[in-house]
């Protein structure tokens, strides 16, 4: 833990501010912005160093031999990303099926820039019923900012627009690529 730590804050100069609630064994962490691969290696210093479970999804084909071993101890679950698979529905099976899960996921699908995020994470929380936990990663300040749990309300529209509006003046590794962030009103 004192190496995590050392990088993290002092060679780094991160730091983190809140808790990812531990106590919450189910959630969607959203984490805005994401533009760049470094976010990686921010989210995987801030899940050491939290103590807290973080898992991830991705294509079935990357949990094989050889590093399916190494994804399922980073905390990744395989989804079927075939065409006739509804990946909503997937991932809220994946939430069932487990005692504890807490899936991280940026809203906006890409590392490119956007004007809206998209909505899978939305309906994955709503059908897993479960809250969703806003982070930042604030490359200006080199924060990792994590915010109170949300419980969604079932309006999509109101409470998206509630969501963004706690990442307003966050800037990510790419600021170029946070264009949302000056659209903020627009769904």
């Amino acid at each position: 833990m004192f190496l995590y730590k050392f990088i993290f804050h002092t060679l780094l100069g991160w730091k983190i501010e809140g808790d990812l609630h531990q106590n919450l064994k189910k959630s969607l962490i959203i984490v805005v912005p994401h533009t760049s691969w470094h976010d990686f290696y921010v989210g995987v210093f801030t899940r050491k160093l939290s103590g807290t479970q973080i898992n991830f999804v991705g294509k079935k084909e990357l949990f094989t031999w050889p590093f399916g071993y190494y994804f399922r101890w980073m905390g990744g679950a395989a989804l079927d990303r075939s065409k006739n698979q509804n990946k909503v529905d997937a991932i809220a099976k994946i939430f069932n099926e487990n005692k504890e899960f807490r899936l991280a996921m940026a809203p906006e699908g890409t590392r490119k820039k956007v004007d809206a995020w998209r909505t899978g994470y939305y309906y994955i929380a709503q059908k897993a019923n479960i809250p969703i936990v806003p982070v930042a990663f604030d490359w200006e300040f080199k924060t990792v900012r994590i915010f109170d749990k949300f419980e969604i309300t079932n309006d999509i529209e109101k409470d998206t627009v509630f969501l963004r509006s706690l990442f307003k003046g966050i800037k990510g590794k790419k600021p170029k690529k946070s264009r949302y962030i000056m659209r903020l009103l627009y769904f």
